[in-house]
């Protein structure tokens, strides 16, 4: 009885440390619903191209300033109801279990991931107003994967999964110019669906 007394506090040290150092609150309906967000805003910037989804081509760059506002625009407007929802839902989670949204793991998330993610930002202004617009689209699919495999060490280890499938499917755009809205469709909106339901299933309760 004394060891099983032992192994059990044992237990419950362990899995103490480990929500203090990780952030467990992450809803996985956040992810879902920024996959829906992406392909909602995907649909609009093809409305913006007024390009044939299966006839796009690769020859083709964007290079009009009032089509480049308008789809920054739409990025952005993705981006504010990405964040805005994650965060509402995952403080909407950790409430239910009885965890604190802003702890140890949870700033420590923040900081790894917010290198990477201020880093492509600057670099994707600067792409932009080099009139660089090809690679545009890889590079946010890569930075943005690279802020996912740093983060991953302080939340779910899947994280991890999704980040190097993203730095991928980015690398893979730089290597197919004019078919960056079909990859930011496929990696901000097709993975984190998935990926969002996969959390949600395993982790949500």
């Amino acid at each position: 009885m004394k060891d099983q007394d032992i192994h059990a506090e044992l237990s419950s040290i362990r899995d103490l440390m480990e929500r203090s150092a990780k952030f467990i609150s992450l809803s996985g309906l956040s992810g879902v619903m920024a996959g829906i967000y992406a392909i909602i805003g995907a649909a609009l910037g093809r409305m913006v191209l007024k390009e044939e989804w299966v006839a796009l081509d690769r020859d083709h760059y964007v290079d009009e300033y009032l089509v480049i506002a308008k789809l920054f625009f739409i990025a952005f407007a993705v981006l504010i109801l990405s964040i805005g929802t994650g965060v509402w839902l995952s403080i909407r989670k950790a409430k239910k279990n009885g965890q604190p949204f802003w702890n140890t793991g949870s700033k420590r998330l923040l900081i790894h991931m917010a290198i990477p993610l201020v880093s492509g930002g600057l670099f994707t202004f600067i792409l932009i107003y080099r009139g660089y617009y090809g690679i545009v689209a890889p590079a946010t699919l890569v930075f943005y994967g690279l802020a996912l495999v740093a983060g991953s060490h302080y939340t779910y280890s899947g994280v991890k999964g999704l980040g190097i499938l993203e730095i991928l499917l980015g690398l893979l755009c730089a290597l197919m110019p004019g078919y960056g809205l079909i990859f930011w469709t496929v990696g901000f909106g097709l993975l984190h669906i998935i990926y969002g339901t996969v959390m949600h299933f395993k982790y949500d309760k």
